[in-house]
């Protein structure tokens, strides 16, 4: 089945935004979700908003125009897909402390984030030698696809990632300023995974605007760079080119990419 037959729509969304007074925020987008049946998630902290929803193409209109009348949020940039049941089973708002979690409370990704690239200039950048390509992404969405050359640093979680790169750093970039390329699903943990090189006296970093989905979006398939499939957090688990869902199923322990009829290694270690 073509995508675009697909009756459900799914919008995954992030805006880095001062918000305040978070629970009357949260009423309002509970109630607006509920209204509408729409399921999914939404993070709200102090930072900003992030989440992925699904449901009606009207319902998501509704609610995508209501998170547009938040402070900062008028230009949020929305990833549409299509899905052919909804994947997700409930809505949740939560508040939290980051909407995406690093650890490193001195980033800020609306003072110094690295230079954006747009997928057909994605390309050139990490088919140069010189360039260091670092998926930031967790081990076990890594393991079902990432970019040609890109390193895994094997997180469990992003808030390794600063150790990791601290530790690797020398060997990442040798005795120069290399240029990195950086790179995760929709964007968002690469404005403050960027912020973060910065901060570190990184110069030359960017990163894939839109991430991997809007790549997998607009590039076809015969001019990819992409191996594989790109895990997403809802119950298609991957989806490849042209944001087709794809053929994995997922652990209902802990929610690790599975081939049809395999048995989860994590859970079940040999």
């Amino acid at each position: 089945m073509d995508s675009a037959s697909l009756p459900i729509c799914v919008a995954a969304l992030y805006q880095f935004t001062p918000l305040e007074d978070l629970p009357a925020i949260r009423a309002g987008l509970l109630e607006l979700c509920d209204a509408h049946g729409i399921r999914g998630t939404l993070l709200l902290a102090r930072e900003g908003i992030n989440g992925t929803i699904a449901g009606s193409d009207e319902g998501i209109e509704q609610v995508v125009a209501h998170i547009r009348t938040l402070p900062g949020c008028a230009d949020i940039e929305v990833k549409y897909s299509r899905a052919p049941a909804l994947p997700f089973r409930r809505m949740k708002v939560r508040l939290k402390k980051e909407i995406v979690t690093m650890g490193q409370p001195a980033i800020d990704p609306l003072s110094d984030v690295g230079h954006y690239l747009d997928p057909a200039q994605w390309n050139a950048l990490i088919a140069d030698p010189d360039t260091v390509v670092i998926d930031t992404r967790n081990d076990y969405e890594v393991a079902i696809g990432t970019f040609q050359r890109a390193i895994d640093p094997g997180t469990r979680s992003f808030r390794e990632f600063p150790d990791w790169f601290r530790a690797n750093r020398a060997d990442l970039l040798g005795n120069g300023n290399r240029k990195v390329a950086m790179f995760c699903t929709g964007g968002i943990r690469c404005e403050k995974s960027t912020a973060f090189l910065k901060a570190e006296g990184i110069a030359e970093v960017y990163h894939l605007k839109g991430g991997i989905l809007k790549y997998l979006e607009d590039v076809p398939a015969e001019q990819s760079l992409w191996q594989g499939e790109c895990y997403v957090f809802d119950e298609r688990v991957s989806v490849g080119h042209a944001l087709v869902p794809g053929p994995y199923t997922s652990c209902k322990a802990c929610g690790r990419p599975l081939e049809q009829g395999q048995t989860c290694g994590h859970c079940n270690p040999a």
